[in-house]
């Protein structure tokens, strides 16, 4: 029973104790806020106003992302967002948090998360007196030799009190006896250790037994105690009790020390002889804690260990160690076992908040994550250090409480590298040291930073004309290094005009492919080539866009067949007649095929043979050049009139050709050439009997008309030649005067535009008029000029006085 006139505290200072601790927190330092609550309280207790000190409002908690972020520890207290207040998670044992150190704080951290701040908060936990002091057993058996001396010493049992402070254990009361009186030491622990006194000599034989009552007393509010009986056993005279060597021993080992490995040997004598001298040891404090991880060799004093020690979990442990001789007198020792820290525990990393993806337009300094490390050993073993590698574009920046802030240093470049694996590497200071590394992946979002890049900077292709419509002629690819919309091309053509149509009328563009396609068939002949311009634009916002030039050539195809020009194809059914005279040596040059091919290249090279003649061997043609000439001397049995049929052939494939068909007189004189006219027909028309003789009239009625022109212009000359004082000699030349080019057939006369001309001369001599055919160009042939002197003349007219001057006219044949 607790002695009802001591007062250990009153209910006016522990209430007022209470309420200073739960309302009032003060902020231990900057980012750090500190709160007092009491132990076991219910949960949903108040403990302090969290949003004040963050500088919130109770509603924006949520708003803002406050949470209470711990290394994976026990969650005592949460947030109410409704009232913006700490309050408990459930009931606080302070003694099984904390045991019986000084000075009980929780700490953990609250993250702010949408502005990546973290605020570290310490929670003192005040002891209540709500453990009483316990003995360990409820009755403890005391032995003392009957001859004991005044004040002899027995050591009691002392008792625990979870709680600290005044409501630990602050007294122990004994009652009331004639013999026995308590004496309470205190150790270098501060733990109160109870001795019992002998104050008088005991007599077995009057009183074998004394029951005492051992009670323990704590200061708290109300006073709290707890009772033990002993019974004192009264031996015969055991006059030597045992006696250590040492009063304390103490030992060191490290952690990792294997099980079973003895700690230290315990030495006590005992002088007495037989029973009580012979020594047994035994812990005196047999806590759980104890007997769980220390075995005690009864006999030889040996400790050693049951299970693996754990620095982390307990630094020391304090063992009482008693020694008792077979006559039940007993000796103590204390044995401080100190664990040294052995490097056991690599470091922790724990990802507070994580940024998955960031975009590369990003600016340095952009936080990415927040994290904490965190390392359960001590010292230089608990020390640790975080690094990333050196090559990235980030940085580590401590914040408060290990915590730290992963943050870019530079801009980032999708297309240069799209994402990054960071590994985050935290080392101890222990030895050897101990390493974890914690891989965090980050991708880098796309921004439509790059236009789409064409291969080349100019295209060129070709394509033959005469293609079908709707045939692919070029594709044209670009690359864009951006990603998604960002990356998808569609291609057009800049507009433009060609001969006064758009450009969007000869080709088309398909958008998604940038394939080229023909909507109409091309002419070579009338363009040879198209310059068009390709935009390409991504379908990024703002879009982006590149233009490339492509040239785009028209292949020539043998489409075109020779077309002749010279001589001209008869519209009317009239023939074209070339004059030869039958002088002609071998090589005279009738005339010439002139013709051309509105292809290009090979296909408008054309070469010139003979296909048909009237006079095998008389004709050849320049297989270059198309040059009718005569191949051999003209004979006199050489028809008059002779047809030839020219081939004109392009060098295409296949090739193309034309035919012409000349008709060529050969005679000297021109009453031959008009005798023998009428038997010239048109190639197209010869079995025509009708047609010739209109040939031969008409033909007839020019020669007429022709030679009263000469005539009426001769006289002309003479009248005015009689009138001159003296008339020139006789081989003076008359003025030339030109005459028409051609003669045409079928009732009229044509002019045509050129031919080839041949001269003739009249001239008076002997009373006769002559035409006398000059000599020929022979440049291209190899006979001599010589022959040419042999030409006969062609009688005009024996009207013309001998003694006149001869008159020269200069006249032109050419007949078709």
């Amino acid at each position: 029973m607790v002695d009802p006139l001591r007062c250990w505290g009153c209910e006016e200072p522990l209430l007022l104790f209470f309420l200073l601790g739960s309302l009032c927190g003060a902020e231990a330092g900057v980012g750090q806020i500190r709160y007092s609550v009491l132990e076991e309280l219910d949960k949903g207790s108040f403990v302090g106003n969290i949003s004040k000190h963050l500088g919130l409002k109770s509603r924006e908690l949520e708003e803002h992302g406050v949470r209470i972020v711990s290394r994976g520890k026990t969650q005592f207290f949460s947030l109410n967002p409704g009232s913006g207040s700490l309050i408990t998670a459930g009931r606080i044992d302070r003694e099984e948090l904390c045991a019986q150190s000084a000075q009980c704080l929780v700490s953990f951290n609250i993250l702010v998360e949408n502005q990546m701040k973290i605020y570290g908060v310490e929670v003192e936990i005040i002891d209540i007196n709500d453990n009483p002091p316990r003995f360990r057993d409820e009755e403890l058996k005391v032995k003392i030799n009957e001859n004991a001396v005044v004040g002899t010493r027995l050591v009691l049992p002392f008792a625990r009190d979870p709680d600290v402070g005044l409501n630990s254990l602050q007294s122990y009361q004994l009652s009331s006896n004639m013999h026995f009186s308590l004496d309470v030491k205190s150790g270098t622990d501060k733990q109160k250790y109870p001795e019992l006194v002998l104050d008088r000599l005991l007599d077995r034989e009057k009183e074998a037994i004394h029951d005492l009552l051992l009670t323990a007393v704590d200061g708290g509010d109300p006073i709290l105690s707890g009772t033990t009986h002993i019974r004192v056993m009264v031996l015969d005279a055991n006059d030597n009790a045992p006696l250590f060597t040492r009063p304390e021993y103490r030992v060191s080992v490290p952690e990792d020390i294997p099980v079973g490995t003895r700690l230290l040997t315990l030495t006590a004598t005992d002088p007495d002889e037989g029973l009580n001298g012979k020594l047994t040891y035994s812990f005196r404090n047999e806590e759980d804690k104890i007997s769980e991880t220390f075995q005690l060799d009864s006999s030889l004093g040996e400790i050693s260990t049951l299970q693996s020690l754990d620095y982390e979990e307990a630094s020391f442990y304090l063992i009482e160690v008693e020694a008792q001789d077979g006559g039940a007198l007993l000796a103590s020792a204390k044995v401080l076992v100190t664990v040294q820290d052995v490097n056991d525990n690599a470091p922790e990393v724990i990802l507070t908040s994580l940024t998955t993806s960031i975009s590369e337009d990003c600016l340095p300094g952009t936080v990415i994550a927040l994290f904490s490390v965190h390392d359960s050993d001590s010292g230089e073993n608990g020390e640790i250090s975080c690094s990333i590698p050196r090559d990235l574009p980030f940085k580590l920046e401590k914040s408060v409480d290990n915590y730290y802030h992963l943050r870019t240093t530079k801009a980032l470049d999708r297309e240069e590298t799209s994402d990054y694996n960071i590994t985050i590497t935290v080392v101890d200071c222990g030895t050897p040291s101990l390493s974890t590394e914690t891989h965090i992946s980050i991708k880098v979002a796309d921004i439509n930073d790059n236009p789409p890049a064409f291969a080349r900077t100019s295209y060129s292709t070709y394509i033959l004309e005469n293609n079908s419509k709707g045939v692919s002629i070029f594709s044209v690819t670009t690359h864009d290094p951006d990603s998604g919309e960002n990356a998808r091309v569609s291609y057009s053509l800049i507009e433009g005009t060609l001969q006064g149509a758009l450009l969007s009328s000869y080709v088309s563009i398909n958008p998604d492919t940038g394939v080229l396609y023909a909507l109409r068939s091309f002419d070579y002949e009338q363009f040879q080539g198209l310059q068009l311009w390709v935009t390409a634009s991504d379908s990024g916002i703002p879009p982006l866009s590149s233009n490339v030039s492509l040239s785009l050539y028209v292949l020539d195809q043998n489409d075109n067949a020779p077309e002749i020009l010279y001589p001209t194809l008869p519209i009317d059914g009239s023939t074209g007649v070339e004059l030869a005279p039958r002088s002609a040596e071998p090589g005279y040059l009738v005339t010439k095929v002139v013709a051309v091919d509105r292809d290009s290249g090979q296909n408008s090279w054309l070469s010139y043979r003979l296909l048909k003649t009237s006079e095998p061997g008389l004709f050849a043609v320049g297989v270059h050049t198309g040059e009718v000439r005569t191949a051999r001397a003209i004979l006199d049995r050489d028809a008059l009139k002779q047809s030839l049929v020219v081939a004109v052939q392009d060098h295409g494939q296949p090739p193309l050709s034309a035919t012409v068909t000349l008709t060529v007189a050969v005679a000297d004189t021109i009453p031959d050439i008009l005798a023998d006219l009428e038997s010239i027909k048109t190639p197209s028309d010869t079995d025509n009997s009708g047609l010739t003789l209109y040939l031969v009239v008409a033909l007839a009625a020019v020669s007429c008309v022709f030679l009263a022109f000469v005539i009426v212009l001769l006289a002309l000359r003479l009248r005015r030649w009689h009138k001159s004082r003296l008339l020139q000699a006789s081989g003076s030349r008359l003025m030339g005067m030109p005459a028409s080019h051609f003669v045409g057939v079928d009732g009229g006369v044509q002019a045509f535009l050129k031919t080839y001309s041949h001269e003739v001369s009249l001239t008076a001599d002997s009373g006769k008029s002559h035409i006398i055919f000059p000599q020929p160009n022979y440049a291209d042939t190899l006979i001599s000029a010589e022959s040419c002197e042999k030409s006969e003349p062609l009688l005009i007219s024996d009207q013309i006085n001998a003694n006149k001057e001869p008159e020269v006219f200069q006249v032109s044949f050419a007949f078709h």
